[in-house]
């Protein structure tokens, strides 16, 4: 599993009369299906005699064949609820996915499908994608406390018409690892070159120029890489947002943070911290101490290359695990050139909002809200990440679960992920439900990611001051499409060229401005009153 990082906002019914107009069919209660007496108010099974659902999912693996996997054929035996899988991998998502959707032909439930904001408030408001506040409260007592429990996480799955349209995946807010890790380097060479941790990027600059330059491998060769990823140079950018000042709301909203002292939004890539931080980056592209194929290398090819060992400083989960190099330890949270020491590529523990919703096709709608709501208790997810005891897992004797020889090291070549996959779908990240410590066996579960992280646990922003992702209208969601689109590319290729030199950085005021004429300001003035549609409600 890869890094991830989190989203949320709410609104209520009668403000969403006065933002969306004339009350539609989402506006309402939900009304209870003429099967709803046959459900089951708790325990299993769901329902009593056996029900038949159609379901649309993306699957990571080709091989898999989710009619006749066990975790649907175990779960099937527990609920009496059959479902009838049409699956897709999740490249081909968006394509089918949406093709259901325009041709009419969609299924009464959509499964792992990765549905945006945009999607869910335009297909809620159609009435395609039933609301489903009545039914978590009556039918969804695991993901109700969940909501209860972080109320950022509710206002987040809230759209501006006050409605929730979907059930997310959550990334556990107490699951340190999965919030902030900072990159990794080699212990072993920072001592050969008889230096410390870095405190101050200024430190780092000098570390990373150190491991080019001063051969920390003893071979005699100046082979030695300073800093790389294969994920493009955000990675880079996320660890340093908050040594630069940038993002002190958290990353759920990544282009706005607060003008210092006010709750008024400024556009990040535009601001001399940002400037700040591109030059800085710049400085170490140019003297080869970031991987020169950044914005071009595959994951799988930077893989290929880092495992070789010849790297001090990775952005990666731990290398140990992933490429099997020990010896790498956590890097600090740095200090910038301004005094901010801070990691604030921080969100609030939410994901794609989007992973399970239930159409109008859908004939039990009670049984499927209670099919899903399994998934974000203890039990479920047990299921879900761990499979079945004997087969899969078993527990120790302090009540420690953990993956059989046989997933592990499979006796036929298989990794980890194609070995659980034969049982299990979550391999590949695409899942709704909640991804909790004790149930998960990736990487950021182990000893190394969680020293890791409590290395900069003290230095991240309190949860209290991340800001939830904003939801907008259906019509503040076309204008914003409308002006961030062209933006988005803009920034996103003139920040590559001024960290790889193709743009002088002279040229930063010009850049400013063909921002602001695109239209910056009217996508401000939106976010602004998304946000103060937050705060009021």
């Amino acid at each position: 599993m890869g890094k991830t990082k989190y989203m949320g906002m709410a609104a209520s019914l009668l403000l969403a009369a006065n933002i969306l107009g004339a009350c539609t069919k989402s506006d309402e209660a939900a009304e209870r299906s003429e099967n709803a007496n046959k459900v089951n108010a708790e325990g299993m099974p769901i329902v009593d005699d056996k029900i038949q659902v159609d379901g649309f999912a993306a699957k990571f693996f080709a091989s898999q064949d989710w009619n006749d996997l066990m975790l649907w054929k175990e779960y099937e035996k527990m609920t009496n609820i059959e479902v009838d899988w049409s699956t897709v991998q999740t490249e081909a998502l968006a394509e089918k996915r949406n093709l259901t959707l325009t041709s009419g032909d969609y299924p009464e439930v959509y499964f792992a499908s990765a549905f945006s904001k945009t999607d869910l408030i335009k297909y809620g408001q159609q009435g395609i994608f039933l609301p489903l506040n009545d039914y978590i409260d009556e039918y969804a007592p695991n993901f109700k406390k969940l909501l209860d429990e972080y109320p950022s996480v509710k206002q987040g799955v809230t759209m501006a018409d006050g409605n929730i349209y979907g059930f997310p995946t959550i990334y556990d807010p107490k699951f340190e690892a999965l919030r902030a890790e900072a990159p990794w380097v080699k212990q072993e060479w920072l001592d050969k070159l008889g230096m410390k941790e870095p405190e101050t990027t200024e430190d780092f600059y000098e570390l990373l120029k150190a491991i080019k330059n001063d051969d920390p491998n003893g071979n005699g060769q100046q082979d030695e890489m300073a800093w790389g990823g294969g994920y493009g140079i955000d990675e880079f950018i996320a660890y340093l947002r908050g040594s630069f000042g940038l993002n002190k709301q958290g990353s759920m909203n990544i282009t706005l943070d607060f003008k210092e002292g006010t709750e008024d939004f400024r556009f990040v890539p535009t601001t001399d911290e940002y400037k700040e931080l591109v030059t800085y980056l710049n400085k170490l592209y140019s003297e080869g101490l970031i991987n020169k194929d950044v914005f071009t290398v595959t994951p799988q090819e930077f893989t290929a290359d880092s495992s070789k060992g010849n790297y001090g400083v990775l952005n990666s989960i731990d290398p140990a695990e992933l490429l099997k190099l020990d010896g790498y330890v956590g890097m600090p949270v740095l200090e910038g050139p301004s005094g901010e020491r801070s990691y604030n590529t921080v969100s609030n523990g939410l994901g794609n909002l989007g992973m399970f919703v239930i159409t109008d096709k859908a004939e039990n709608p009670e049984a499927m809200v209670r099919w899903m709501d399994y998934f974000y208790g203890d039990e479920g997810t047990k299921m879900f990440f761990m499979g079945f005891e004997g087969t899969t897992y078993e527990e120790d004797a302090d009540g420690k679960f953990k993956y059989l020889d046989t997933i592990t090291d499979n006796p036929d070549g298989l990794n980890m992920d194609q070995a659980i996959s034969q049982y299990l779908t979550w391999p590949g990240g695409y899942y709704p439900g909640i991804v909790k410590q004790k149930f998960f066996q990736g990487a950021e579960s182990k000893e190394n990611s969680r020293a890791n992280a409590e290395k900069v646990k003290p230095f991240r922003i309190k949860d209290d001051d991340i800001l939830p992702g904003l939801n907008f209208t259906v019509e503040e969601n076309d204008q914003v499409s409308a002006i961030m689109t062209d933006i988005n590319t803009y920034v996103e290729e003139s920040t590559a060229a001024f960290i790889t030199g193709k743009q002088d950085l002279s040229k930063w005021d010009d850049y400013v401005k063909t921002i602001e004429k695109m239209g910056v300001d009217q996508y401000l003035e939106i976010a602004q009153g998304a946000y103060d549609r937050m705060k009021e409600n």
